[in-house]
């Protein structure tokens, strides 16, 4: 049996490697998508207070330390039976926001982007940002750098660190508003929609105006059909602080809601001894292996999913592009796998359009931004949307707030299934007999998980297996004398 090894991918953040076995035909056998690092959060917060998590957890990555710190200061608030205010969440939400439309800005441009703007067999020292800003212009190039910057300054100001904030606490935050840096943020934020705009019309005229793009994302390699969950508010529309996770069937049906208490109703775990990632899947149907359709448990957390969960976007601009994505791409539920590209700039357009609603509500400058927690502490659950999916964080503590056993469900680990379908298919549908399997064949195979913008250093928390070893001897030449391996 012939293996194809793709190590490291690339493009991502983490680290990764894909096995590719091809049969004696020259067909693909299998695949494994393997993810050789351990972080090992869940065990190491045991034994810290419970107000530490959202400064600990929001160490686990430095891509998306916002997600956790958000979702951990909302579990604090459950472990300790506390209402934030009014103002304390909007202030959250806010920062989230300014969080969101950066992160959202980096993926497009930065990693999944070059893939369609360069192309997809591009050689691989173009296939990158600076490819990207030498082939539509400088001044584009310094619209993103404007966008992150734009991004990172709402954070620092509202969170103290432009990297792993500091102000959420259980029951509130630290820091308020000022009105003279709120008038800053609005105008980041309306200087965010027309960015957000730009990009989605960039979008449309590189990769929608493409018929071999657009042949790519409808066609059937990057296609599953499965479950899909996503937080929506009161009204099913999106949202990324907070609601109840709408989880719909692969023809649209919603099966059901559930708030953060209620997760383990219907989020079970797999594991398996070659990964150190756990594989989620919904406990009302069932784990039937790697298979996608209605009678497999394995759902899909990404920017597609999230619309495909909701009723719609809940600010005006993001609804317009949302109804434009269903009608251009044949109605609800979509299933191609590329399409999340589009989805995630429709989520970048509303974050900077709920980033200005937020800057201009009369309450958003409050003094009352922190509940006094009075109530002891037990057990609490924090979900949030992060830019890579639902995640979700479960606190248990003993009476003095120490913890005693944490579980985290991250946005990666809700996909890792759907990531290893999605490239077992794109290596079966690429790489047949007599094909010449070359970098931008390759890099087609990768691009069937870079649509999920994964982050395996923040998923990585299952022990399953043992860590893998490998030790080359080699003599005096560089030739290899003898390989032990352990685990590998």
């Amino acid at each position: 049996m012939t293996r194809i090894t793709i190590d490291p991918i690339t493009r991502l953040e983490g680290h990764g490697k894909i096995e590719i076995f091809l049969d004696e035909a020259g067909d693909v056998a299998n695949t494994y998508f393997q993810i050789p690092e351990l972080r090992g959060f869940e065990r190491f917060c045991v034994g810290r207070p419970v107000e530490e998590m959202p400064l600990l957890t929001n160490r686990i990555c430095g891509v998306c330390p916002e997600a956790h710190h958000m979702a951990a200061a909302k579990a604090a608030d459950a472990v300790y039976g506390v209402e934030p205010p009014s103002a304390a969440k909007k202030l959250r939400e806010l920062l989230y926001m300014g969080f969101y439309f950066t992160d959202h800005t980096t993926h497009f441009y930065a990693l999944g982007g070059p893939d369609f703007v360069m192309g997809p067999d591009a050689p691989v020292a173009e296939r990158n940002i600076l490819g990207v800003i030498h082939k539509v212009g400088l001044e584009i190039g310094g619209k993103v750098i404007q966008a992150r910057k734009y991004g990172h300054t709402i954070v620092e100001m509202l969170g103290g660190r432009k990297v792993h904030p500091c102000t959420s606490i259980p029951g509130g935050v630290t820091k308020g508003l000022t009105e003279a840096e709120r008038v800053e943020i609005e105008q980041m934020g309306r200087w965010g929609i027309a960015f957000a705009q730009f990009s989605l019309q960039l979008f449309s005229d590189i990769v929608l105006g493409n018929p071999v793009y657009l042949d790519l994302i409808l066609g059937d390699i990057y296609t599953h059909r499965t479950h899909y969950i996503g937080l929506v508010d009161a009204q099913n529309r999106v949202n990324f602080y907070d609601g109840r996770v709408s989880v719909v069937d692969p023809d649209g049906k919603r099966l059901g809601k559930y708030g953060p208490d209620e997760y383990n109703d219907w989020i079970a775990e797999r594991v398996e001894p070659w990964t150190y990632l756990k594989f989620p899947y919904l406990k009302k149907v069932g784990w039937k292996g790697f298979t996608d359709g209605k009678e497999s448990g394995i759902y899909m957390a990404t920017p597609l999913s999230r619309l495909n969960a909701a009723d719609g976007m809940a600010t005006p601009l993001a609804q317009e592009q949302y109804q434009k994505f269903y009608e251009t791409l044949g109605g609800k539920p979509v299933h191609q796998r590329l399409a999340t590209h589009w989805a995630r700039l429709i989520e970048l357009l509303y974050a900077a359009e709920r980033l200005v609603e937020l800057a201009t509500d009369e309450e958003i400058t409050s003094p009352h931004i922190h509940t006094v927690p009075t109530k002891t502490p037990t057990e609490g659950v924090g979900i949030v949307e992060a830019p890579r999916g639902t995640l979700t964080h479960h606190y248990w503590t003993d009476e003095r707030g120490i913890l005693t056993k944490v579980n985290l469900i991250v946005g990666t680990t809700n996909n890792y299934a759907p990531i290893s379908m999605s490239i077992k298919k794109a290596a079966q549908s690429l790489i047949h007999k007599d094909t010449e399997v070359n970098e931008g064949l390759l890099n087609m195979v990768e691009m069937a998980f870079r649509a999920y913008d994964p982050c395996f250093g923040c998923a990585t928390h299952s022990l399953p297996g043992q860590m893998p070893l490998e030790v080359a001897i080699r003599d005096a030449a560089g030739e290899p004398v003898r390989v032990l391996r352990q685990h590998c």
